[in-house]
């Protein structure tokens, strides 16, 4: 495929032409957000059918219960770790750089009111509702609020049942999940030609909206984020490398049309499909892509890790408090539980920095709304940090399982077999076939032979 015809570089010009227009007109830029916000739900409402089907197919080929409890173990481990490690790079990036350092805000002039307005009234769950709350009123309610902790409860429940079936039914049943993925893959497709327009609605309305002055105000800030994430980032490569053999710089080649999807649209929900089928494709086992992906949305959310203790000691030195060693480990325990019911809830970062705010009683809640402005400005690292979190989670627990090949691994990486950046399943070939994206993967395997698989790998 031609680079200028592939969906990377139609995102970056997409990308750079929404940027360009939210400078030149900012109020027609902050016109075009149903452009990226549409884009977002029509992918959005493939996720749910998505996971519920992978993790069937692989819990039900697995036929062995206890390796899945086994990863789902280990991917909560992993989870633990690499959030514990970026709220600590996030908490010693601020006490370093002192981004709020000098500010002396007055509490006074602060609307109190600003927070509550931004996340509508919405809470973080407590530790039981959070867990009730993964067992949904219904199945099909699980499916219409597109909570994916539900719907990966409802698979786990289902694909053990179907492992336990006999042979005919087990066949039929897998049979039809894998041409119903297959189908799900299809239409990921046709929606994904719909990219670069929802990644130029989505830039140009977060330009227009709000504008590059905040830069300025809260350049310091955003400057120890960024700093954070990419020492973060380099600290998760280091381990990759040595627990898998994952080099991070190939896989972010490999993926580097989902990631400026995700950057552009500031949302690393919506490459979710094709993230889980490119780490398939370069050697994780599909039923724990299925398992460890879905999951680390509620669980591994580092960016999002990083952000909060970092905003919260900046909130502490805008207001000219020093904090003790204390607090500061306060604020990592708090932290490190209201990070874990962050996904779905509106808002759920201003949520989670309420409660740490609370929690320190060091300085008002309503401090809070002096990141109203700034927040959006930081959400290219949360996304990109939080989407290589669960990247690199995926590879990590396939590795520890037995269940990465890492010789298709290395292969897939390093570009020895050749990856068009948008699996089209309408465009014809030198047959004027169409392929769907499984004969595609299956045609580029035969193109370049790798090992087996080792026997007893799902």
């Amino acid at each position: 495929m031609s680079f200028f015809k592939s969906l990377f570089f139609q995102i970056i010009v997409a990308v750079v032409i929404g940027i360009g227009a939210g400078i030149l007109w900012p109020d027609f830029g902050a016109m075009l957000q149903p452009l990226g916000t549409g884009f977002i739900k029509l992918i959005k409402m493939l996720i749910a059918p998505l996971i519920f089907f992978v993790v069937v197919a692989g819990i039900a080929k697995a036929g062995d219960l206890k390796a899945v409890g086994r990863i789902g173990l280990k991917a909560i481990i992993w989870f633990e770790i690499a959030t514990t490690v970026a709220l600590v790079l996030g908490l010693a990036a601020a006490k370093w750089l002192r981004p709020g350092a000098g500010m002396n805000i007055d509490v006074s002039t602060l609307d109190p009111n600003a927070v509550a307005a931004k996340t509508g009234g919405a809470e973080l769950p407590h530790t039981v509702d959070f867990i009730l709350n993964m067992i949904p009123t219904s199945a099909v309610d699980a499916f219409a609020q597109n909570a994916l902790l539900q719907v990966l409860l409802l698979a786990c429940l289902f694909g053990t049942a179907l492992a336990a079936s006999d042979h005919a039914l087990k066949h039929n049943v897998l049979t039809l999940v894998d041409q119903i993925m297959e189908l799900i893959f299809r239409v990921v497709g046709y929606i994904m030609k719909l990219a670069p327009i929802g990644a130029f609605g989505a830039i140009a309305y977060t330009v227009g909206a709000y504008g590059t002055s905040t830069l300025a105000s809260y350049g310091m800030l955003i400057i120890a984020c960024y700093v954070s994430a990419l020492l973060f980032l380099l600290s998760l490569g280091l381990a990759a490398w040595w627990i898998t053999g994952m080099n991070m710089i190939q896989f972010i080649r490999y993926t580097r049309s989902e990631i400026m999807l995700a950057i552009g649209t500031a949302s690393s929900e919506v490459v979710m499909p094709r993230m889980m089928d490119k780490l398939t494709r370069a050697g994780c086992n599909r039923a724990v892509v299925g398992l460890v992906v879905p999951t680390g949305y509620s669980f591994n959310l580092d960016g999002a890790s990083i952000y909060l203790s970092l905003a919260t000691v900046f909130l502490a030195q805008a207001v000219g408090i020093d904090l003790t060693l204390t607090q500061e480990i306060t604020i990592l325990a708090v932290l490190m539980l209201s990070s874990k019911g962050m996904a779905g809830v509106p808002g759920s970062a201003f949520l989670a920095l309420s409660a740490t705010a609370a929690a320190l009683n060091a300085f008002p809640v309503a401090v809070v709304a002096l990141l109203l402005g700034a927040d959006r400005f930081m959400d290219t690292m949360r996304v990109f940090t939080n989407l290589m979190g669960n990247c690199v989670a995926a590879f990590v627990v396939a590795r520890w399982e037995g269940m990465l090949d890492t010789e298709r691994m290395k292969t897939v990486l390093s570009g020895q077999i050749s990856d068009t950046d948008l699996i089209d399943p309408a465009q014809p070939t030198a047959s004027s076939n169409p392929l769907s994206p499984a004969d595609e993967i299956a045609a580029a395997y035969a193109r370049t032979p790798l090992p087996e698989p080792r026997p007893g790998s799902i």
